[in-house]
């Protein structure tokens, strides 16, 4: 709660919101007897003002203390139902912007429009648009609860990519992918062993993490450890760091501790099992033939994220190799130096967009509001020779949910 203005700031809008879409509420239900309007009314304020007052009461709670699975469906309901109400102002606006120019058309052509103003002489709400901006706006909230119960519906993925210059010995390998665990946001360690026996079930030949292993701490990863050295594979567990390992997103009492807890994260992948990846390559030999692994810190083009990896490093004497795969937490690293600069790296697995953890997929579409930051955000990418796949994340972090867009475990096959 650093940001004491902003906050207020969301406070003030949440209020305006609910406001203005109280106005709508009340022309809905004009109809209906004075008792079930007031039911109607004290149920909405009801909501609203416990809405707007732990905003307001969060500050002198402690609330980054609470239980923090408390803490995840309080905070999401509330942003549901500003979400929720902001999806349904939308449509309640297009209504205004028509009665507006009603009015104006009133005002230039006496008579115009008279046969929808209502007996107080004001131009009616269209009837149509308000019970289209409630539906889609309690659709939209129901569906962000219902999604609660999605957030440890591990789903297995499976792709076959086909390589000219894959080497004779690692035709049918299989690789499994897995990203963005954020073990800060678990509370279930059953539905996360769940998960992983997914993994285990598919007996893979190799594991890649592609990094945020934790949401900022590394402490986060104390409950979870014996679950997470269950990954086992023939020919190794690598992994590199995501965004969110280097602790960059919270306050420390020194750099020192900051830069201490990425100490002990990387010790934890060690404990793990894990070679972890940092800005370097290393040989993945099989029958006397070998392929480059390539791993870097997390990099993206985005301003808003770092620039903590060094592909030219960890590039470095990978030449050799006659197949390359890298492994880089966000996608947006694909176009903004790996194509333009390493055409012969000829796999990308990055994860990072968790595709929002909201949308809609089908085998022809897939759509998500991730879209409109990353132009590839969810599943396989090819330009020319060269592919990217993005996982659409283990874990969750922020909405302790998923709509749509389900935690994958991908199963990758090198033909």
């Amino acid at each position: 709660m650093r940001n004491r203005s902003g906050w207020w700031m969301i406070i003030i809008i949440m209020l305006l919101l609910d406001l203005y879409v109280f106005q709508v509420i009340k022309a809905l239900s004009s109809g209906s007897t004075e008792k079930t309007k007031l039911t109607i009314y004290s149920i909405y304020w009801l909501i609203s003002i416990a809405a707007v007052a732990l905003m307001v009461l969060m500050p002198y709670l402690n609330y980054e203390s609470w239980p923090k699975n408390v803490r995840a469906y309080v905070f999401a309901t509330i942003v549901g139902l500003f979400f929720a109400k902001l999806v349904a102002a939308i449509f309640f606006l297009l209504d205004d912007v028509r009665r507006a120019l009603m009015w104006i058309m009133g005002k230039v052509f006496p008579g115009f429009g008279v046969r929808f103003v209502d007996e107080s002489g004001i131009i009616s709400r269209s009837a149509f648009l308000s019970w289209l901006g409630v539906g889609i706006g309690g659709t939209l909230f129901g569906t962000l609860v219902f999604g609660f119960s999605n957030k440890y519906n591990y789903h297995v993925k499976r792709i076959r990519l086909k390589y000219d210059n894959l080497p004779h010995s690692f035709k049918g390998l299989k690789v499994i992918q897995v990203s963005d665990i954020h073990s800060g946001s678990f509370t279930d360690k059953e539905a996360v062993q769940r998960g992983v026996n997914l993994v285990l079930k598919e007996n893979p030949d190799l594991i890649l993490f592609t990094g945020d292993l934790v949401n900022d701490r590394s402490t986060e990863m104390h409950d979870y450890m014996e679950v997470f050295k269950q990954f086992k594979a023939p020919l190794g567990v690598y992994s590199t760091l995501g965004n969110h390992d280097y602790g960059d997103y919270v306050t420390w009492d020194s750099a020192e501790a900051k830069k201490q807890n990425l100490e002990n994260l990387k010790l934890i992948h060690r404990q793990l099992g894990w070679r972890l990846l940092m800005n370097e390559h290393v040989p993945i030999a099989r029958n006397g033939e070998a392929i480059g692994l390539i791993g870097i810190e997390n990099w993206s083009s985005k301003a808003r994220f770092p620039k903590y990896g060094k592909l030219d490093v960890a590039y470095s004497g990978a030449e050799k190799y006659p197949f390359k795969i890298l492994m880089s937490h966000d996608p947006s690293h694909w176009d903004a130096e790996v194509r333009p600069k390493y055409p012969d790296i000829d796999l990308v697995l990055s994860g990072h967009t968790h595709g929002m953890q909201f949308g809609f997929e089908t085998p022809f579409f897939k759509w998500s509001p991730v879209q409109w930051v990353y132009k590839q955000w969810a599943g396989l990418y090819e330009e020319g020779k060269q592919k990217l796949y993005v996982n659409r994340g283990f874990g969750f972090i922020g909405y302790p949910g998923r709509v749509g867009i389900l935690p994958e475990i991908t199963v990758i096959e090198l033909v």
